[in-house]
């Protein structure tokens, strides 16, 4: 992999570039991450993978242009290059330096600025991947029918096949979809351009304080996805909550629906990671479907 990086480094850079120095830091459960320190001063990040699935790092470069496509927006690495396989092994990309500073107002304002790039349909042209997880983005008019099934319904048909849900448990969760109609009719909510993944260990403060955001699962859907994906493992403080709702409100009852949008990611928790998600699960499942 070594000499592939070069290969890419030298092409990026027009001229021959060596490695000076690698720090490993974290990519998540999936990947492997480096921080190279680079013969010409910069420093560019390098995620990899042995075996990733197939189209699993284009799949993340399409995403992390989209997502830039948003001006206002949070910050985005830029693309480098890839290994030189048909099915690339690394990505490289522009190295964000993270900084302490108190960014949380800004990027309130600028997830609302992202969130307001809005399409047609719900979904997106093409698939891409929640972890390591196929995630379906199948276009839909209706962002009901999107959640229910491409969301909601695809993880559930995958917990079921890798033996993982139970029956009662399963039929709640058919319960559940049969009354999506009832919690997600969200009056004037238009398909919004969504991260898609974003737990607190997808965003920082970047090199002049500004938000940065990263590992990307895009499509177009209800925003309120994203915000509540940022209450699932911790939370922001209220300023940014308070930045958010003044630049783009929310309809009433978003304390209400939060969990419902966490059930995907539980149920995705559920399928990479094991039965140590499945009493999360439950939790939702028996509080929606009571």
């Amino acid at each position: 992999m070594k000499l592939q990086i070069f290969e890419v480094l030298s092409k990026v850079y027009g001229t021959k570039i060596s490695i000076e120095k690698s720090t490993h830091c974290s990519g998540g459960s999936i990947n492997e991450a480096q921080i190279l320190q680079l013969s010409n001063q910069e420093k560019v990040f390098v995620k990899s993978n042995s075996s990733p699935p197939l189209g699993f790092f284009n799949k993340e470069a399409q995403g992390l242009e989209i997502l830039r496509s948003a001006a206002a927006g949070p910050r985005i690495p830029k693309v480098l290059g890839f290994s030189p396989e048909k099915n690339p092994k690394f990505i490289l990309l522009e190295f964000l330096e993270e900084t302490q500073t108190n960014y949380f107002s800004s990027l309130g304002k600028k997830l609302a600025a992202l969130h307001s790039v809005s399409n047609e349909f719900f979904g997106l042209d093409h698939d891409n991947f929640i972890g390591k997880t196929l995630q379906i983005n199948t276009q839909e008019s209706s962002g009901i029918i999107f959640f229910r099934d491409h969301r909601i319904g695809f993880q559930q048909n995958l917990a079921r096949k890798n033996g993982l849900l139970p029956i009662d448990l399963d039929h709640k969760i058919d319960k559940i979809k049969k009354k999506l109609g009832d919690w997600l009719y969200l009056e004037n909510e238009k398909p919004a351009l969504l991260h898609g993944d974003l737990w607190s260990g997808n965003y920082f403060g970047g090199p002049n304080g500004e938000p940065c955001l990263f590992d990307p699962a895009v499509y177009f859907g209800f925003r309120e996805a994203d915000l509540a994906m940022m209450e699932l493992f911790g939370s922001p403080p209220k300023s940014f909550f308070d930045s958010y709702f003044e630049a783009f409100p929310l309809n009433p009852g978003y304390n209400e629906r939060r969990d419902l949008f966490n059930l995907y990611h539980l149920l995705n928790h559920l399928n990479l990671f094991g039965s140590s998600y499945l009493s999360s699960v439950k939790k939702i499942a028996d509080s929606y479907s009571s």
